[in-house]
């Protein structure tokens, strides 16, 4: 493969988002009357975009609550706190330093882009990637595999040459999809089933070993 190009998955991947998720998770939940709920429990719930958080937090909800509604609440509790805790895994700055002065970059994430805009520019992110996709930004969304294969239009390079880095089948799913590489993330939210799934590809244990990766690419 000669890569030339290089797309970040967000939440589990680049950032560690789960102190700010589980707030907003539990202010929707004490606003429904509902007990709160540990942050190793909303981790599991994390990776195909709002909606289905929140599906999954009110799992124990009464079925006369609109999940509609709780998702406008719950967008609305996670845009207040959003940037308050998360931040970047240790050693990522590193790897986009490294990346970003050899290939464009982007994100695809299932979050939604409004909040996937604050991080980045809380972070000082915001020249760092020339495409910045969240999972309303376009018609599809991981693991549909033409999302990336659209940020791939939009850098100008060809999918195959096109790496996606992730912490979730549904990255994997995406990047097998779209056919392009997929380079898998050890630290970050996938349940222990789909890590006994991913395991045996391409991956990274750190951040330290994610950038060695890279380094062997050029």
């Amino acid at each position: 493969m000669r890569l030339t190009a290089v797309v970040f998955d967000l939440d589990g991947t680049l950032v560690d988002s789960r102190p700010d998720l589980t707030l907003a998770v539990n202010r929707l939940r004490t606003a429904l009357g509902l007990p709160q709920l540990a942050e190793a429990a909303v981790e599991a719930m994390i990776g195909e975009g709002a909606r289905r958080l929140v599906e999954r937090a009110l799992a124990d909800a009464p079925v006369e609550i609109s999940r509609d509604a709780a998702l406008k609440e719950f967008l609305a509790f996670y845009s207040e706190v959003c940037t308050r805790a998360t931040r970047p895994y240790p050693g990522i700055g590193a790897v986009l330093d490294f990346c970003g002065r050899r290939w464009p970059l982007a994100v695809l994430t299932n979050k939604p882009i409004a909040m996937t805009g604050e991080i980045v520019e809380h972070l000082g992110w915001s020249d760092r990637f020339r495409i910045v996709l969240g999972g309303d930004s376009l018609a599809w969304r991981k693991p549909d595999g033409r999302g990336l294969a659209e940020v791939a239009r939009r850098l100008g390079v060809e999918i195959p040459n096109a790496v996606l880095v992730g912490d979730s089948r549904i990255d994997a799913e995406t990047a097998t999809a779209a056919g392009s590489e997929f380079v898998w993330v050890e630290w970050g939210f996938a349940a222990e089933e789909d890590r006994r799934g991913l395991a045996g590809g391409i991956s990274a244990r750190t951040p330290a070993d994610l950038l060695r990766w890279f380094e062997a690419q050029v």
